[in-house]
């Protein structure tokens, strides 16, 4: 499912708040200026002292910027000499002009489209938002802040990086000559605090009986696909259902840039890597899959499955792997299938077709279906049990299902269906609710 989001212009009350009053200044050069010798001042001064911490900085910072703007800023407004100083704040201690949307918890994506040019996702509606960059090597000098403390790195050799800031926010950056924009950044920012099931069930997601039904299903080791188009809330499931896994069972996560935040004391968590400057030392998900195995984990927990992993991760689940949790980008549970025998096909073995689906068909329980709206709302509209094989076909069947009424608004229902692995969740002593089966509640 494609969803177009309506770009809105008029920016939030919350983020005009943030923003308040900086347009004006920094459309003047002579704004730009100041605060470039501002900040040279600065960092000369701080090179001058060293051993502290980032609230003393921030007082020290204060003070000298409001030394340096009674010498230099003597025709500047008081509103002015605030604003420049929260300015070189934000070129300090945090990423620019986009430092406040990221302090906006209300704001969930923010997207920089050269220096000109910056959207951002509130309540599920793309914003273009009034902060702007100087220039295309100000968005440069923003990038490498982003990605020089884990390491990466981002020129014209190596043009696109995917890095991560400090509280989990995942981002994006590519740069010319492959942007022909200027430098282009995507952060897909991620709560503080994971969302719990609670969450999910307070902004209409699932409903309460399908987020049992979950919890059940985790805790009696089903294998379970989260699937869905990008920005559906995936992770953010994915966080919920490995919440339900026991403490204490041996977790190991995989994923390209950890975004996983699992509440378990024993989680081992491991994150591939890029290759470096020479080309070498790739680190991909599949060979992180295959050393997990080595690990003795209770649980594989793969953040998003994108390739020949997924051959590695359906072994696993077929030998003796069970409740593994992974996503993966589709839009119907049909699609994931068909998108996950695509995937082991670029495992690069000459298997028959009837062997992958058999393959899956025997790894897979549950397929997690989650879908974006137009309105920009996240829910889960498809709980479908893999049957198993008829003919070379792998049947499914829905369990609970949301359809929208019209008029923005849906429902949850149930299908009437137990599933048939039923027996297998009551031998392992977990209770199953016969009125989450009614068909209609």
């Amino acid at each position: 499912m494609v969803v177009f989001n309506k770009v809105v212009t008029e920016e939030s009350p919350s983020a005009k708040r943030v923003e308040k009053g900086r347009v004006r200044a920094q459309g003047a050069s002579e704004f730009w200026e100041t605060g470039s010798r501002l900040h040279h001042f600065i960092i000369e001064e701080l090179k001058k002292q060293t051993g502290h911490n980032e609230e003393q900085e921030k007082i020290i910072i204060k003070e000298l910027s409001e030394e340096f703007i009674k010498e230099e800023g003597g025709r500047m407004t008081f509103e002015e000499k605030r604003m420049l100083i929260e300015s070189v704040e934000d070129e300090l201690l945090g990423y620019g002009p986009i430092t406040p949307l990221l302090g906006d918890h209300s704001i969930s994506e923010i997207m920089v489209n050269g220096p000109k040019q910056v959207y951002y996702e509130q309540d599920g509606k793309l914003i273009r938002s009034s902060v702007t960059f100087r220039d295309d090597a100000h968005v440069q000098r923003v990038i490498e802040k982003i990605v020089s403390p884990i390491g990466r790195r981002v020129d014209e050799s190596s043009p696109m990086v995917d890095a991560r800031l400090p509280n989990g926010s995942r981002v994006n950056a590519i740069i010319p000559p492959l942007s022909l924009i200027g430098p282009t950044v995507t952060i897909r920012k991620f709560a503080e605090s994971p969302f719990t099931v609670d969450d999910l069930i307070e902004f209409g997601s699932l409903n309460s009986e399908m987020a049992e039904f979950l919890k059940v299903c985790v805790m009696g080791r089903m294998n379970i696909f989260i699937s869905g188009g990008t920005g559906s809330g995936k992770t953010s499931s994915l966080n919920v259902l490995s919440s339900f896994i026991p403490q204490d069972e041996r977790i190991v996560t995989i994923e390209d840039a950890a975004e996983l935040k699992l509440s378990q004391d024993h989680t081992v968590s491991l994150e591939a890597r890029p290759k470096n400057i020479e080309g070498k030392g790739e680190i991909t998900i599949r060979d992180l899959v295959r050393n997990a195995l080595r690990m003795r984990p209770d649980r594989i927990v793969v953040g998003e499955v994108r390739g020949a992993e997924a051959l590695d991760m359906l072994q696993a689940m077929n030998t003796g792997h069970d409740g593994s949790l992974s996503t993966g980008h589709a839009n119907s549970p049909r699609d994931m299938l068909s998108r996950l025998e695509t995937m082991v096909m670029m495992a690069g073995y000459d298997l028959p077709v009837r062997a992958i689906r058999e393959q899956i068909a025997n790894a897979l329980d549950l397929i997690v279906q989650q879908v974006r709206l137009k309105d920009g709302s996240r829910k889960i509209t498809h709980i479908t049990e893999v049957l198993g094989m008829e003919g070379d076909t792998i049947v499914l069947q829905d369990l609970f299902l949301y359809k929208e009424t019209g008029g923005g608004q849906g429902r949850f229902f149930s299908a009437g269906i137990r599933p048939k692995f039923i027996s297998q969740l009551e031998e392992e002593g977990l209770s199953v609710s016969p009125s989450w089966f009614r068909g209609e509640w």
